[in-house]
């Protein structure tokens, strides 16, 4: 080989990670039961195409179940409703519930915080505005429900959204300020240096998408 020829390394091929392959005719309900899985775990209402891809069955198909789930949950005066809102689906409260649901609200903000929801917390206190797949690689474990608990305690906030994933960003809110007894984020103690770097964190995170 002379000297002008370039010098070609081999490459090793990275391991590529499989998707689960299934068939929702193999759920025990089928379509219907994988559509009220999906929305039963969405934060924001999702729309017909991005439920019919992920769930790899034509459209109509999906715009024909949900249009029967919403009728189903009427009918038999459940507590919630699927509505068709903002050009997505999603389950929420029946409105007749309210006076329930703001009292278990208001108790639940008297409840002390569980062991998960204070790590949960302590990390979108120091990384904010941070996604929920940060906030995931940090704990090691999904943390969709106790963000959830931490916005009904009125103790985070969504903040905006990431410009290059387009995910919904959390801070904490001014309440929880006063439940600290802080006038401010800097009063934080030291703790940020002892957390993950931004860098490790994303690549934690896409690795576990």
């Amino acid at each position: 080989m002379s000297e002008a020829q370039v010098e070609v390394q081999a490459v090793e091929p990275q391991p590529q990670v499989e998707e689960e392959v299934f068939d929702v005719r193999d759920f025990p309900a089928g379509l219907r039961g994988a559509l009220e899985a999906v929305l039963m775990v969405v934060e924001e209402p999702i729309d017909e195409s991005t439920l019919a891809a992920a769930l790899e069955v034509p459209l109509d198909q999906v715009r024909e179940q949900l249009a029967d789930l919403a009728r189903e949950y009427d009918e038999g005066s459940r507590g919630y409703q699927l509505r068709d809102f903002a050009g997505g689906w999603r389950i929420y409260s029946r409105p007749e519930y309210t006076p329930a649901v703001e009292k278990f609200l208001l108790d639940g903000q008297r409840a002390k915080l569980t062991q998960a929801s204070l790590e949960t917390l302590a990390v979108i206190a120091y990384r904010q505005p941070v996604s929920r797949a940060r906030v995931s690689a940090v704990r090691g474990v999904s943390v969709d429900g106790v963000i959830r608990t931490l916005m009904t305690r009125g103790l985070i906030t969504e903040t905006g959204h990431d410009e290059t994933t387009g995910a919904v960003l959390y801070g904490t809110t001014p309440y929880f300020l006063q439940r600290m007894g802080l006038t401010s984020l800097d009063e934080l103690p030291a703790l940020a240096p002892y957390l993950p770097d931004t860098d490790i964190l994303d690549e934690i995170a896409e690795q576990g998408r």
